[in-house]
């Protein structure tokens, strides 16, 4: 038999059993990651005691003198503790709780015993005893405890992602995206929950380390603060390119104009990249809250596609116009789908010969009133009808005409044949910006329009001769 003291100098009073079996567990599992062997097992036999055992290489006593495990210092994005400071803590914990122990390996049997210290006799500390192994042929280690109530164990395991039952999202080089169904969300560090957050979206495992991380993993392994691992945060965030997560955070995304967004989507990086996934997977067009209030029939025509349509912040609206999604594809809002659907459009001209009597008629005035303007040739080439027509940008719904200077055309939407006073003021409108080359809503076509409204008024009351002939065309 062998002794040796343990040496803690600093016992933390508020650690639980759970706290002191986290630890076990925790060695147990970086056991199996460094030694490449199977799952520990965590079972109670039939005698009620409870075991945590692993299939690595056997706990030797001088791992008790340790602070810290040169392998596992070495390694730390494989294992989750330091080996040594955690364990003495632990067995200090269990020996203070009243938990009895014994750890066994082919290389020996473990108990903990409170014993003078040395030659002094009224100094009593605790020591780790040492004896031979009673199974030689052990393979790995067994931790055996006597005295545990079985909800210690359940909340040991519900610091480890391993038991929680959390479904994982994706993968990343940086760690992992985490279902989080349940409030609050978790933070693990290699599978070991180290802090919580009340208002996070997604839970995360963090598999690769930073500097800071690293430093702030304290002897306690918990409340590390966000500042230290946020920046991983986003790093898995903007490593994952899933559907399902790119969902969420886009849904997630259309709460900020409400407030009511988890804190993730705080990150405008991150705001950027869930649109940058949806862009690539599916038609989508994004619109500020003032695109939704202007977009007219623009919008309609982008839901009747089927389109997508997500609500985003101005500042992340203007970020997308200099970016690109995952393909390459630059991103769709109100302003460019108007474009794509012009280019597309395809205007229904309808045959003269299939207008009606009453249609006709009032069409057959548009010499007439071609008339009115000055002679100058090459301007005009035709005038048509049609059933369909392009959106008006100003007004959101179907333009009523439309000068296409391209075709030197102008184009009547059929609706307007339904009064000769519907026709003659859309076919005025359209033949002042085809003869000045002026456009709505300027300075420029608003003299040009009133110019010829006075030609034209100074026309009729020079044609009118009396005062119910001029009420009978003017319809007042």
């Amino acid at each position: 038999m062998k002794k040796f003291d343990l040496n803690i100098e600093k016992v933390l009073e508020h650690w639980t059993v759970p706290h002191a079996l986290r630890e076990i567990i925790a060695n147990a599992l970086d056991e199996s990651n460094l030694s490449g062997t199977e799952e520990p097992i965590i079972f109670k036999d039939e005698e009620g005691k409870w075991h945590i055992k692993d299939f690595g290489r056997g706990l030797k006593y001088e791992h008790l003198t340790q602070n810290e495990n040169i392998e596992k210092t070495q390694n730390p994005n494989k294992v989750i503790g330091k080996f040594g400071v955690g364990l003495k803590d632990a067995l200090a914990t269990f020996d203070r709780r009243k938990i009895e122990i014994i750890i066994q390996s082919k290389f020996s049997d473990i108990t903990i015993k409170k014993l003078p210290k040395g030659d002094f006799d009224d100094v009593v500390t605790l020591h780790a005893i040492v004896n031979e192994p009673s199974i030689p042929n052990a393979i790995g280690t067994d931790f055996i405890f006597m005295g545990l109530e079985d909800d210690d164990i359940e909340k040991a395991k519900d610091f480890f992602l391993l038991y929680s039952g959390e479904k994982v999202i994706e993968e990343t080089k940086y760690g992992s995206l985490i279902e989080n169904k349940e409030k609050p969300a978790r933070i693990y560090v290699n599978g070991i929950c180290v802090a919580e957050e009340d208002n996070w979206l997604f839970s995360y495992n963090i598999t690769s380390m930073t500097k800071k991380l690293l430093q702030s993993l304290n002897r306690e392994r918990t409340n590390v603060g966000r500042s230290a691992y946020s920046d991983r945060v986003k790093s898995i965030l903007l490593e994952c390119s899933s559907p399902v997560s790119a969902g969420k955070l886009v849904d997630d995304l259309q709460r900020i104009q409400t407030g009511n967004a988890h804190d993730e989507l705080q990150w405008v990086d991150v705001q950027l990249h869930a649109c940058k996934i949806l862009n690539s997977q599916e038609k989508v067009m994004f619109l500020t809250a003032y695109d939704l209030m202007d977009g007219g029939k623009y919008l309609s025509y982008a839901k009747d596609e089927g389109m997508r349509i997500v609500t985003i912040p101005d500042n992340l609206a203007t970020k997308l116009q200099s970016n690109k999604d995952l393909n390459g594809n630059t991103f769709r809002n109100l302003e460019t789908y108007a474009v794509e659907w012009n280019e597309n459009f395809e205007f229904q001209i309808v045959d003269v010969k299939n207008l009606s009597k009453k249609e006709k008629e009032i069409f057959a005035y548009k010499d007439t009133i071609v008339g009115w303007f000055p002679n100058k040739k090459g301007v005009l080439k035709s005038i048509v009808i049609s059933e369909t027509m392009r959106p008006d940008n100003y007004s959101g719904g179907d333009a009523l005409g439309l000068w296409d200077e391209s075709n030197k055309r102008i184009l009547i939407k059929r609706s307007q044949l339904s009064s000769i006073q519907a026709f003659a003021g859309t076919l005025i409108h359209e033949l002042v910006h085809a003869f000045t080359g002026t456009d709505d809503n300027t300075i420029e076509f608003e003299i040009e329009l009133t110019e010829m409204l006075g030609k034209l008024s100074h026309l009729l009351l020079d044609n009118v001769k009396n005062k119910s002939g001029f009420r009978k065309l003017l319809r007042i």
